[in-house]
């Protein structure tokens, strides 16, 4: 079994609350990671919304998160509609000008 492919058995605090989870060991730092950013923006919708209620600030941070991977996607799309459309116009300029 290579090390990538072991389990681990870590615990994950996310708003006050300990998650014990068995995870790969390719995945542990991005689970550490995601688990810092979620407290830390937990923090920042409590000092900023005075919102108390738990559930409302996951729910805050998850839409937050969701929105953000979706606005990449969004982007990314565009990125390559955009790519694609000058290729096919330097395509076309290509063709005019080998057909002369």
């Amino acid at each position: 079994m290579s090390k990538n492919d072991e389990q681990l058995k870590i615990k994950l605090s996310i708003a006050d609350r300990v998650y014990p989870l068995t995870v790969g060991y390719s995945q542990e730092e991005a689970l550490r990671s995601a688990s810092k950013k979620i407290d830390i923006m937990i923090h920042q919708f409590e000092e900023n919304y005075a919102v108390r209620d738990k559930q409302d600030v996951l729910a805050m941070c998850a839409l937050q998160f969701a929105s953000q991977k979706e606005q990449k996607t969004i982007d990314t799309t565009e990125g390559y509609t955009k790519a694609v459309d000058r290729l096919i116009k330097l395509d076309e300029a290509l063709d005019r000008i080998l057909s002369k």
